[in-house]
C-alpha cells in the first residue's frame, strides 16, 4: 500500500512538473492562435447570443415536458374517476 501511494505521488509530481513544457509549444497562443480585438469581440458576441438562446430552448423544452406531465395526470384522474365514490360502504 505504501508503494502504491509513493508511485501515485511521484506520478502526480512528474505530471505537474512537465505540464508547462507540454503547453509551451506554440508560444502561449492557445488553441485558436494569435488573437486580436476583433476575435475577442466576436467571441463576446457569440456568448451574448448563446446564453439567451440556451435559456429559451431549455424553457421551451421544460414547458413541453410539463404539459405532457399534466396531460398524463389528467388522463389518469379521468380513468380512475373520483376517489370518494369508489368502493366500500
Amino acid at each position: 500500500m505504501r508503494r502504491l501511494f509513493y508511485s501515485v505521488l511521484a506520478s502526480c509530481l512528474l505530471v505537474l512538473a512537465f505540464a508547462p513544457v507540454a503547453l509551451a509549444y506554440n508560444d502561449g497562443r492557445g488553441f485558436y492562435g494569435a488573437t486580436n480585438d476583433k476575435v475577442v469581440t466576436n467571441a463576446g458576441f457569440i456568448l451574448i447570443l448563446f446564453f439567451p438562446l440556451f435559456v429559451l430552448t431549455m424553457s421551451l423544452i421544460q414547458r413541453r415536458l410539463e404539459k405532457r406531465k399534466d396531460a398524463r395526470k389528467d388522463a389518469e384522474k379521468a380513468h380512475t374517476g373520483d376517489g370518494r365514490w369508489r368502493g366500500g360502504w
